[in-house]
């Protein structure tokens, strides 16, 4: 785990234009931004709106408050890229053919392991809400409270409460025994 005063430290270098101070941020906080980001778009959006998320830090790194954690903060950022491409996809996919499918823009979320497990994980994940899926992402994933996930996504704490403990809910239906 990062220490937060280190993070707030790096973005205040990083607001000076310190490219290593920048480069140490991200290595920091990518593999937690670029997992977030596989659960809740496809895989090819995720590296496109993990780009987007690390050329935003550095554009808006001004923009901090300190009202939550710096993770907190880039997630918040990933969150709304994400959401924007899949706004994007939505609109042109409709555009092109009435129909389209959530299921398709479900990425990866696990790193290693078992590929039927892996397999098994994303297409019980497919069955989540996107904010379900952001939610248990966030929480169970990359290890945010509740209430830095409710920041994040810019729902009541509730809702996020909520939508973790359906999103659970319906991960054990749909994997039964294997899901812990």
């Amino acid at each position: 785990m990062t220490s937060d005063a280190e993070d707030v430290a790096l973005l205040e270098a990083v607001r000076g234009g310190s490219e290593r101070a920048f480069n140490l941020l991200i290595d920091r906080h990518q593999q937690a931004i670029r997992m977030f980001l596989r659960g809740v778009t496809t895989p090819a959006d995720a590296e496109d709106a993990a780009q987007e998320t690390f050329l935003a830090v550095w554009t808006q790194a001004k923009n901090f408050k300190g009202m939550s954690s710096v993770r907190s903060w880039l997630l918040s950022i990933a969150w709304r890229k994400a959401k924007g491409m899949q706004r994007w996809f939505f609109r042109s996919r409709k555009r092109e053919t009435a129909y389209y499918d959530e299921a398709a823009i479900t990425g990866m979320t696990a790193e290693s392991g078992d590929p039927a497990e892996r397999l098994a994980l994303n297409q019980a994940l497919a069955q989540l809400t996107t904010d379900q899926r952001a939610a248990v992402m966030l929480c169970l994933g990359c290890e945010l409270s509740h209430g830095e996930a409710a920041e994040v996504l810019e729902m009541p704490l509730g809702t996020v409460k909520s939508h973790v403990s359906r999103g659970r809910a319906r991960l054990r239906e749909f994997l039964g025994d294997s899901y812990e």
